[in-house]
């Protein structure tokens, strides 16, 4: 095997892991979103530990998924280093747009999710699962404009 196909099918790998954990941090943060929303309604204690348990379940879902999403941005360059001349124009400040507006926001409020239980107020606590759903979507929309 040569050095091409060797780098191919690590980034087809790296795609296709990849591709797994932004539907899934979509899903978790509305289920999230849903049950802490019925836990500041309900006053239920049932509802706070499906979210604290799902927190930190998609603080790891996250992570794994911005792992592997660097790795893969890096493969554009190395992998189709004239593809990405010929597209960055368009491509890159889209991928920028998701990282700074998006990314930014959605990875910010995840921390407060996963630390923030007893140190925010029940309503910024909410505020927080809001942003996260928000901000993954925002994530999606930008990395499929830029698709």
């Amino acid at each position: 095997m040569d050095a091409l196909l060797l780098a191919r099918i690590q980034f087809a790998f790296t795609v296709g892991f990849h591709f797994l954990f932004p539907a899934m941090t979509l899903g978790v943060a509305l289920i999230i979103l849903i049950s802490e929303t019925l836990h500041l309604a309900t006053k239920d204690d049932v509802y706070r530990r499906i979210t604290d348990l799902l927190a930190r379940l998609l603080g790891l879902i996250f992570v794994i998924g911005a792992a592997t999403g660097i790795v893969m941005e890096f493969s554009f360059g190395t992998n189709w280093s004239g593809y990405s001349r010929t597209v960055g124009d368009i491509f890159g400040p889209l991928l920028a747009a998701e990282g700074v507006i998006a990314f930014f926001l959605e990875s910010v409020f995840v921390g407060v999710l996963i630390f923030g239980r007893k140190k925010a107020s029940p309503g910024v606590y909410w505020a927080s699962a809001l942003l996260v759903f928000i901000g993954g979507h925002l994530s999606a929309f930008w990395i499929l404009v830029a698709n």
